[in-house]
């Protein structure tokens, strides 16, 4: 902390001359480097500190006492000029003509010109913020003591002991926590696995929602982006080139582990995200990015660490009360440096959100989104209308208990004979992931529904898994169990891949009422340059760009043409 020499150093000039005058000084005759030293021994002696305090009315010397009294002797910029109104930085002439020390615009105002607080910046966490101080050398000599508020005691919010909040009995609408962010997040993988996944900002492209989204347990876009920033965060997604890739061996290590590692391995990734912009997720915002500085982490963490001292460990508790305790105790939580102008964050109507007032807007939001959103999703938390109640696993990420890893029970997938097969969500996700290269995605749930048939089978070949990876993936499901009879033809005759190949496709056909017709029609250079291959005695091919033209020429010739069935028709 700046001593007050320093600070009277860093004051502006402008400032000298109205500091002289509150501290009794007559500054008339002397050049502001000689008024430095009167004013510091001034400012110092207990006589004129009195004299300068007792002129202070109570608001002023209120803002004052708390400030002396705080674990630092500081407060950050924002927070001080919220509680006590901002500074108006004002030159020598304005100083002159506006007279601030005397009739100051603000308490803080009043205070800051009158020389009882500095400014300065410190290192917070590789941030630099901005404080309001009172020198501790002039909190010493200023009679504290004659003010009604020298028992107040007001420490750091990150000392206060909070109490929990109270627990609500009476609850509607619930929604208990689930783990389908792991069932939801191994289709993600398996979909990047056997897809080319476009990417758009942050988030899936609207192609890719829209293959994926009957294929997931809940049908949400916010989700199904968080999913991955998820699958990102968790290093088992990289994007290039604007497209989302599995990475292979973290995904296989991942996938084979049980649901309760993966619930924390998730829930650890997205506290730690700096990938995961949570603000830029939530509905009805839109910020801009546009040079402020935002750490999704460190937000998080604020917000989990006042969670842990806030909620109580089992029981539900309102949603609201806490945003609003979180509001009075610790605000800036996302904004070290309490600036609340300088964020470019729109809402639905395109108003851009600044200022203090702003804040239930934007970090209300975002706490709420915390519980409906990732918290919920990551099972760690079970919500209802206004309320939520932290979960076994949501303890855990807390750290108010140790984490449960109960152990995984193993269940085969279910082989059938028409080909269909059922994978519940106790199946392991790396058999399901397996699964899920090689056949057709039907039916999302519980189970999921595949199917193993000729056109899978060559998209997993595309993939480098033939019929011998596809039977020996069969043979483990079924545990000794035969393969169903049509699958063993399948695989059979695809054993060597396809034995020739056809192709299909759609011609536009002319058909005449007699043999000799057609035989004019093949006879005349005019016609027969439209014509195909014959098909019999009375049918050949047109060309599917020629018809009209043929159709034209033929009635031309006295030949009725009918094309109905083509949208035209010629008489």
């Amino acid at each position: 902390m700046r001593d007050l020499l320093a600070t009277l150093n860093d004051y502006d000039p402008g400032m000298l001359p109205a500091l002289a005058e509150t501290w009794g000084i007559a500054s008339k005759s002397l050049v502001d480097d000689a008024i430095i030293p009167q004013l510091h021994r001034a400012m110092l002696d207990p006589q004129s500190s009195e004299a300068a305090w007792d002129k202070l009315d109570d608001s002023a010397r209120t803002a004052l006492q708390l400030l002396v009294s705080s674990g630092q002797q500081r407060m950050k910029i924002g927070q001080f000029e919220r509680f006590y109104g901002k500074i108006r930085k004002l030159g020598r002439a304005q100083i002159e003509k506006e007279q601030p020390h005397l009739q100051g615009q603000s308490i803080a105002e009043t205070l800051y010109y009158r020389g009882f607080i500095g400014e300065g910046y410190d290192k917070v966490d590789d941030n630099l913020i901005g404080f309001f101080y009172v020198p501790p050398d002039l909190a010493d000599a200023l009679p504290l003591h004659k003010t009604s508020y020298e028992h107040i005691e007001v420490e750091d919010s990150s000392s206060l002991d909070l109490p929990s909040l109270p627990t609500i009995d009476d609850v509607q609408y619930t929604s208990s926590a689930d783990t389908s962010i792991v069932d939801d997040l191994t289709t993600l993988l398996a979909f990047t696995q056997a897809n080319e996944v476009e990417m758009e900002d942050d988030g899936l492209s609207h192609q890719a929602v829209r293959a994926l989204m009957p294929h997931v347990l809940h049908d949400s876009s916010v989700r199904l982006d968080f999913l991955l920033g998820l699958g990102i965060s968790a290093a088992l997604i990289t994007s290039q080139d604007g497209k989302a890739y599995p990475r292979r061996n973290e995904v296989r290590a991942f996938l084979a582990a049980t649901r309760a590692e993966q619930i924390r391995l998730l829930a650890l990734a997205w506290l730690e995200s700096q990938t995961y912009r949570d603000l830029w997720h939530i509905p009805g915002l839109f910020p801009d990015d546009s040079g402020w500085s935002y750490d999704p982490a460190g937000a998080r963490d604020a917000v989990m660490s006042l969670f842990t001292e806030l909620l109580p460990e089992q029981g539900w508790a309102s949603v609201n009360d806490l945003i609003d305790v979180i509001k009075d105790i610790e605000p800036d939580f996302q904004r070290p440096d309490g600036d609340y102008d300088s964020w470019y964050i729109r809402n639905a109507a395109g108003e851009f959100l600044n200022g203090f007032e702003s804040w239930d807007a934007v970090e209300g939001s975002l706490i709420e989104f915390y519980v409906v959103g990732p918290m919920h999703w990551l099972g760690l938390v079970d919500i209802g209308e206004d309320v939520l109640r932290l979960t076994a696993y949501g303890r855990a990420f807390l750290e108010i208990q140790d984490w449960p890893l109960p152990p995984d029970q193993p269940h085969p997938i279910e082989v059938r004979n028409d080909g269909a097969l059922l994978a519940s969500r106790r199946v392991n996700r790396f058999e399901r992931f397996q699964l899920a290269r090689f056949a057709q995605w039907e039916q999302a749930g519980d189970p999921y529904v595949y199917r193993l048939d000729a056109e899978s089978i060559q998209r997993a070949t595309v993939q480098g898994i033939n019929v011998q990876h596809i039977q020996a993936f069969l043979v483990r499901q079924l545990e000794g169990k035969p393969i169903p009879i049509p699958i063993v033809k399948l695989l059979r005759n695809w054993q060597d891949g396809a034995k020739t190949t056809v192709s299909i496709e759609s011609h536009i056909i002319l058909r005449t009422s007699n043999e000799e017709v057609l035989d004019k029609i093949f006879a005349m250079p005019a016609f027969r340059r439209h014509l195909g291959a014959r098909l019999g005695p009375m049918s050949c091919v047109i060309r599917e760009d020629q018809w009209q033209d043929l159709s034209d020429k033929l009635g031309d010739d006295g030949i009725e043409v009918d094309a109905a069935s083509l949208g035209r028709g010629n008489n």
